[in-house]
């Protein structure tokens, strides 16, 4: 595991000892993203979420605190080697918040897959209130790479 920063993006790696492809399938299906999530936020993607695919717009039911609910669209997709989506959360008449990106890279290795996983603020809204994050966001996101690697080689996926 490692984890690499700039001023805008912060990303954890990790080798799991699985394909890519079984990596993808569950990192592309956001009824398993609560499986995954390491922050304890997530709850469900309401309404049986279908795979995603690039452009998909898919809710998530979250939790920190207070329940709120966010809105993402995949703008990245290379099957079985890059996924991302971004983040939005409606305001009602005051607009929207969030514009971070969540990224995972695939990179086959030996003895498994490189994956990196990504938090991308450079199209935040409001970067000032989640640059403190970023300590925290990397905590859980090796959380999570432990996670995905536990339901891979357990061969739940």
């Amino acid at each position: 595991m490692s984890d690499t920063a700039s001023p805008d993006t912060t990303s954890v790696e990790r080798v799991i000892p699985a394909p890519a492809a079984t990596i993808f399938a569950l990192l592309s299906d956001p009824d398993r993203h609560r499986d995954i999530d390491g922050s304890g936020t997530v709850r469900e993607a309401p309404g049986g979420a279908q795979l995603l695919t690039l452009g998909s717009t898919f809710g998530m039911k979250m939790k920190m605190g207070l329940p709120y609910s966010m809105v993402n669209t995949v703008i990245e997709f290379e099957p079985d080697r890059r996924i991302a989506w971004q983040t939005a959360k409606k305001l009602g008449p005051l607009g929207k918040v969030g514009g971070r990106i969540w990224r995972y890279e695939l990179e086959p290795v030996e003895g498994g897959t490189l994956v990196r996983e990504t938090w991308d603020i450079s199209q935040e809204r409001v970067k000032a209130a989640v640059r403190p994050l970023r300590a925290k966001t990397i905590e859980n996101m090796t959380k999570t790479l432990a996670r995905i690697e536990e339901l891979v080689t357990a061969g739940e996926s």
